[in-house]
């Protein structure tokens, strides 16, 4: 098959198997264009007219037919006649060009470039320099200045820029500091605003043995940003040139990356030369070491998840019920999916935490000598122990209908606000989120807890669980459609994770990104969205998220859209066929049932779809068997839209009963948006569920 790709860094181009394709005018690089910047969503007619010409001339619609006419013969000239396009298609009320990934440069730019952070330094700067070598000039410097094109030049410039000081980092620590000075002096003395490529510079040039140089550098970075923007120096900057002048030792180690690799396996093997194998110093340390484990990617968290229960276990069998309070209670890794990973992992994590609490001494009042700093001897270390011990359970019993998991996580909290204890209270939290979801409506109490564990985790040096609160609060704030606040804290979670190397929480950004396409009612983009933010929950080790998680959102986009009164199809799709054959078009709910793949798999949402999908196949008392049989959902974040999907059934069979549990479920979410509170998918607003429902029961 033939590929075509494209190049916007530099000039916007076109090649077929290697072979520049002809583009004709500026008009059709310009449609081209604007179709590259889009990423594959479609962009419509009009914004082509208006985005081609300033004051459009009669028949631009027709011109710009012409031009993609044009485009598809250059791009696809094999092509059969009448037979549809493949690559430049048509859709809804426009056109998108459905480049393949990996065939245009821009694009292969950010993949290298993201794809170069997890790696070591040498490999990263291979990366880097195959990303660099993609650019041929200014992105789409034929059409500077375009004011359509503008956002994304600038965008892909800061990602040059980006790339150009990472490159250089990369080979300073390789040790190649003369090497990545060219560079940065060229990008200090056309961006001088930017104090990481300044910072680079005089340290590259202070391992170079060029220290008067490098505080010369130091000078000009200050000089040049008071001048270009009023500032002073960042801390990083002023730290680097106190540096400098004392000539810090540490200063000289090329490659922090390489060091850490060094300093890791020299402590490793002392460790194991120190500490007896079967001690329980070691076992401690393993639970720390699977702690930290857990937030460092898919595979880590997957890892420690295996290794976890084997820890527990050799700590019972040590017949030291403080002990094992310790090693059960030091898995403190904040969790913010209501649905647990491994349900059987987690009752056997329950039952060892409930016997260990049984076996442990009573702990009195909690006070006393210790209890403000958790002290693992006298009162209150055995407070603090069985507060970890409570918040394990209260966090293991996520997404079950039971009384002892909320009765732990309170118990949890109060011992960790009378011990005083900032990570206790923080852990504790985490399980009192865990168990917020019991009933509907909860997104402003999970909002207080949100907020008052980001505040802990700034105060007090607990990025983790600053994280988390922030996660927390932006799945709070959408559910309540402040969708403004929302955006906020996704920023600060993305921000804090990278600052922290805390790459799961941008799985949990992303599909809120999706989210956000959703709820603004671009129903294709959003599908794209949900899509491309399922790839990157593939492998994140987080199984109870993944599973039927991406069939639930786009059923979820599509019943929204249909609920609304809009077609349930995708803008541009052919009218659904009509059931039966030759009976009645199909309701907008049934239509959106069947925009979802039937090869996708449901997971644990199965029970909620099936009565849909039996009315769509036209079973209708087998529909109202399956309704009635479904039980209350699980207590988790997507409790709300859960409720929806089983309305929307209900609303289609007219099922009075039905209704009538599901609206007094519902009702106290009325102010919320359904779903949204998981930061992943939404139903639409509570409130119009709520008044169908009171339509059609009043009809009924």
């Amino acid at each position: 098959m033939e590929r075509v790709g494209f190049g916007v860094l530099g000039p916007v181009t076109a090649e077929r198997d290697g072979a520049a394709v002809p583009l004709k005018g500026p008009r059709h690089r310009a449609v081209l264009a604007v179709l590259l910047i889009a990423r594959r969503r479609v962009v419509p007619v009009d914004r082509l007219v208006d985005d081609l010409w300033e004051d459009p001339p009669d028949g631009a619609v027709g011109a710009v037919r012409t031009f993609v006419a044009a485009l598809r013969r250059a791009l696809e000239p094999d092509r059969p006649p009448r037979t549809p396009p493949r690559l430049l298609v048509t859709e809804g009320p426009g056109y998108a060009l459905r480049a393949v990934p990996g065939t245009v440069d821009a694009w292969r730019f950010e993949d290298a470039l993201n794809g170069a952070g997890d790696q070591p330094p040498k490999r990263a700067l291979e990366l880097l320099d195959d990303a660099l070598a993609l650019w041929r000039g200014p992105a789409y410097a034929d059409f500077a200045a375009e004011h359509w094109a503008q956002a994304e030049r600038a965008r892909l410039d800061e990602l040059r820029l980006q790339a150009v000081e990472r490159r250089a980092d990369a080979r300073l620590a390789l040790g190649e500091a003369a090497a990545a000075l060219p560079d940065l002096d060229a990008q200090a003395a056309e961006h001088p605003w930017r104090e990481e490529t300044w910072r680079l510079l005089a340290l590259a040039l202070y391992r170079s043995g060029r220290q008067a140089d490098a505080l010369a550098v130091l000078r000009r970075a200050r000089t040049a940003l008071a001048d270009a923007l009023g500032v002073d120096p960042g801390p990083r900057l002023r730290r680097l040139e106190a540096d400098v002048l004392a000539q810090d030792p540490a200063l000289e180690q090329p490659g922090a990356a390489r060091s850490a690799a060094e300093v890791w396996a020299r402590t490793a093997a002392a460790y194991d030369r120190s500490v007896a194998a079967g001690s329980r110093a070691r076992l401690e340390s393993s639970v720390g070491l699977l702690r930290s484990l857990a937030v460092t990617g898919g595979g880590g968290l997957e890892a420690a998840r295996e290794n976890r229960p084997a820890a527990v276990r050799a700590a019972e069998e040590a017949d030291d019920p403080e002990l094992a309070a310790r090693v059960i209670g030091a898995y403190d890794v904040p969790a913010i999916w209501t649905r647990s990973d491994d349900p059987a992992q987690a009752r056997e994590i329950v039952a060892a935490a409930e016997r260990t609490l049984a076996a442990l001494p009573e702990d009195g009042d909690g006070g006393g000598e210790g209890a403000g700093n958790g002290e693992e001897g006298g009162v209150g270390g055995q407070a603090a122990a069985r507060c970890r011990l409570l918040a394990t359970i209260g966090l293991e019993m996520r997404g079950i209908r039971s009384p002892r998991g909320p009765q732990a996580a309170r118990e949890a909290e109060a011992i960790a606000r009378r011990l005083d204890d900032p990570a206790l209270l923080a852990f504790a939290l985490n399980a009192v989120f865990m168990q917020s979801c019991t009933r509907a409506g909860g997104a402003e109490r999970r909002d207080a807890i949100g907020a008052e564990a980001a505040a802990l985790g700034a105060r007090h040096a607990l990025p983790t669980y600053e994280v988390f609160g922030r996660m927390v609060r932006m799945q709070a704030r959408a559910g309540l459609g402040d969708f403004a606040a929302a955006d906020a804290h996704a920023a600060a979670v993305d921000r804090l994770s990278l600052e922290n190397e805390l790459p799961l929480a941008r799985v949990f950004t992303r599909w809120y990104r999706a989210l956000r396409v959703a709820v603004s009612g671009r129903t294709a983009d959003a599908e794209t969205a949900y899509r491309e933010a399922a790839a990157d929950l593939d492998g994140s080790g987080m199984p109870g998220v993944e599973g039927g998680l991406l069939p639930l959102a786009l059923l979820c986009l599509h019943l929204s859209r249909a609920h609304r009164g809009s077609p349930a199809a995708p803008e541009g799709a052919p009218e659904s066929p009509e059931a039966g054959g030759g009976g009645p078009p199909e309701s907008p709910v049934l239509a959106a049932v069947g925009r979802v793949s039937p090869d996708d798999g449901w997971g644990p949402y199965r029970p909620w779809v099936e009565p849909l999908l039996l009315l769509r196949a036209g079973e209708d008392d087998e529909a109202r068997a399956a309704l009635h049989a479904l039980p209350d959902p699980a207590p988790d974040l997507l409790y709300e839209a859960l409720c929806c999907l089983e309305a929307a059934a209900a609303l289609e069979l007219g099922d009075r009963e039905a209704l009538v549990k599901v609206r007094d479920r519902l009702l106290p979410a009325r102010q919320e948006i359904a779903g949204a509170a998981s930061g992943m998918v939404t139903v639409g607003p509570v409130a119009r569920w709520l008044d169908a429902i009171a339509a059609a029961v009043a009809d009924a």
